[in-house]
């Protein structure tokens, strides 16, 4: 039986949400923070309460400055500062905590998060399942389709096609080329310089993709855009860095990861590996919060 949907965790985020937002006075029994398991953990078990998941899987960023796109552009992403020492440790136990759960849990050293999602998504969309991707990465919006959307949890936001195109001005299957075009400061994608998210806008409104823009960048110069003949000379100079920054762009779907809907059935806590972690971190309200959570699924 296909079940109703799938829930697709971008965990990263709401680690650092929470390392940012619970006091680092919450510490384990040995004395060292464990603000962001803390706070990671609430919203894990209220998301499976509250949308009364059955099948997830948990994504985590094994690098968080570093993957196979540093091989295409080296500066992508060189302005992150490595996370500091009193959050390393919690990504770990994060990763633990969703094993002892006995929820299908992924990381990588060359994919990001993002990756392993739009690799995973693609065939549980294909046999017909309805993925929900649980996010704040505007990245991922170019995932959304008919059976795929995005839901931000932390503030309630759920996007399909509609909402997508309403908040970016763009469709789902644009996002990659109007990051390309207007580049994204976050990921330090460097994207076309003059060229900001209205023109990027203005432009795939006008055009397809970034490959129909540079099959007709003498329509480019006739656009009802402000500058339009700079812009259209502008674009054709950094055509190169154009297309380097839809590559990185672009989730891929390639990453070394495969599961299908039985792989992603939440099994439950394991008691023999939840109990031991619960009583080193001092969570053991955690692990019975938990066993009533699952119990009602």
């Amino acid at each position: 039986m296909i079940p109703e949907r799938i829930y697709l965790v971008d965990a990263s985020p709401y680690i650092f949400r929470a390392f940012f937002s619970v006091p680092p006075s919450v510490k384990t029994p040995d004395g060292k923070p464990k603000n962001a398991l803390h706070g990671f953990s609430g919203f894990l078990l209220k998301l499976i309460a509250d949308e009364e998941v059955r099948h997830m899987a948990l994504t985590f960023d094994r690098s968080l400055n570093t993957s196979f796109r540093n091989e295409i552009y080296p500066e992508y992403k060189a302005q992150r500062e490595l996370p500091p020492p009193e959050l390393e440790a919690q990504l770990r136990w994060c990763e633990s905590l969703g094993t002892a759960l006995g929820i299908a849990t992924f990381a990588d050293e060359r994919f990001e998060a993002d990756d392993l999602i739009a690799t995973l998504c693609g065939p549980l969309e294909a046999s017909g399942v309805e993925v929900v991707i649980v996010t704040s990465d505007k990245d991922l919006a170019q995932l959304v389709g008919p059976r795929v959307s995005l839901y931000d949890f932390a503030k309630g936001d759920r996007y399909g096609a509609d909402e997508v195109e309403e908040k970016f001005g763009v469709r789902p299957g644009q996002i990659a080329d109007y990051l390309a075009l207007a580049g994204d400061s976050v990921d330090n994608i460097p994207g076309v310089a003059g060229v900001g998210k209205k023109t990027a806008v203005a432009l795939l409104q006008a055009f397809e993709n970034l490959d129909a823009i540079y099959d007709d960048l003498e329509r480019v110069a006739e656009l009802p855009i402000r500058g339009a003949k700079s812009l259209a000379s502008r674009l054709g100079d950094q055509k190169d860095l154009a297309f380097l920054s839809k590559r990185l762009a672009v989730v891929s779907t390639e990453a070394p990861v495969a599961a299908g809907v039985d792989q992603l059935r939440i099994q439950g806590p394991d008691e023999n590996v939840l109990d031991p972690l619960a009583d080193a971190l001092g969570m053991e309200r955690f692990a019975e919060r938990a066993q009533r959570v699952f119990s009602t699924l």
